[in-house]
């Protein structure tokens, strides 16, 4: 899943986008609130990490804006202190979470797995369950048939995780394009093909596919 981050501080930056891509997450970071807006225009993200005072737009104009476009992608303020009595601000401008500095490593790892769980599969579940005794470990980002764990390349599992959080929704090959290969230089075929890879390491079904629309994963019915 892809995460962007906005922290001025460029230690604080640092640690914190190392340990989420420890944590198997894309994380863009950005010291500048209009390079995030710039960013925004172009990407798509699953999760905004926000600081609220930065140079540029602040947290808080940059989740208005987002707000105001109808895009609900979810968002986590980081704040200080200093920021506690305004965090009502936050919630009425439409953010998910925050986080107060300083904060530990596993406080960011679980506001970040529970937002994403509660957003995208309306769940606090830690597992989610597919059809013929798959699941989806929400928290380690495995896939697993009964109690063992499916071995995938790094491409598939963004490819996997792209179609969980669109859950039981077609997703065409362009959004897949788009937002899984960012738009690099890949045909039709590249990504087809590592659909095959996925269902010939699960079977047929696991990603159902449907001319004009697209691919899906189903949940557990």
């Amino acid at each position: 899943m892809k995460i962007l981050l906005l922290e001025d501080d460029v230690s604080y930056k640092e640690t914190i986008q190392e340990y989420l891509e420890s944590l198997n997450y894309s994380v863009e970071s950005f010291e500048n609130g209009d390079e995030v807006v710039d960013a925004l225009h172009f990407k798509k993200y699953h999760l905004l990490l926000l600081d609220i005072r930065v140079p540029g737009k602040s947290g808080y104009e940059i989740v208005k804006m987002l707000r105001e476009h109808k895009d609900d992608t979810p968002v986590i303020f980081i704040t200080s202190l200093t920021d506690i009595d305004n965090l009502s601000i936050g919630y009425e401008l439409g953010c998910n979470d925050y986080i107060r500095k300083p904060f530990a490593a596993q406080e960011l790892k679980y506001r970040v797995e529970q937002v994403l769980k509660l957003f995208y599969l309306h769940s606090n579940d830690e597992y989610l369950a597919l059809n013929n005794a798959y699941s989806y470990n929400l928290t380690k980002g495995k896939l697993l048939y009964k109690e063992d764990v499916v071995a995938i390349t790094p491409k598939e599992k963004n490819v996997l995780d792209y179609l969980i959080t669109h859950l039981d929704q077609y997703v065409s090959t362009k959004q897949l394009w788009e937002d899984v290969w960012e738009e690099k230089m890949v045909t039709e075929a590249d990504i087809r093909m590592c659909i095959k890879k996925i269902r010939d390491k699960t079977y047929a079904e696991f990603i159902v596919s449907k001319k004009g629309f697209g691919y899906k994963i189903d949940k557990k019915r």
